[in-house]
């Protein structure tokens, strides 16, 4: 497979495991070294690897997934939903920790 080939087939595999270098040398059949040089000699490379944002795509998959085991009525699925986006209705799970742990009619007497 010729360079240029490798490369698109690396950026597509990049972003389908969401920006994981080692199962992307692996899809293509490079090693990891590989990468890192074209990384530093092909600024176009570079670049489109850049544009992937990986992070966003990894978290917009996970979502995803999250709202099918909603849509399928996943109990779990939609606690950890209402705990963690349904804050602003009273969905929260806290631990009130009181402050004034001893009453305000206290006496300290200092005996010698």
């Amino acid at each position: 497979m010729d360079k240029k080939l490798q490369k698109e087939a690396f950026i597509e595999a990049f972003k389908k495991t969401f920006g994981n270098i080692t199962q992307s040398c692996k899809a293509v059949g490079i090693v990891r070294q590989t990468y890192y040089n074209w990384l530093d000699t092909d600024a176009d490379f570079a670049q489109e690897l850049g544009s992937v944002k990986a992070p966003d795509r990894f978290l917009d998959f996970v979502e995803s997934k999250l709202v099918e085991k909603i849509n399928a009525g996943d109990t779990t699925s939609i606690i950890f939903a209402l705990k963690t986006k349904g804050k602003s209705r009273g969905y929260v799970e806290r631990q009130e920790i009181e402050t004034n742990a001893f009453p305000d009619n206290v006496k300290v007497e200092i005996v010698k």
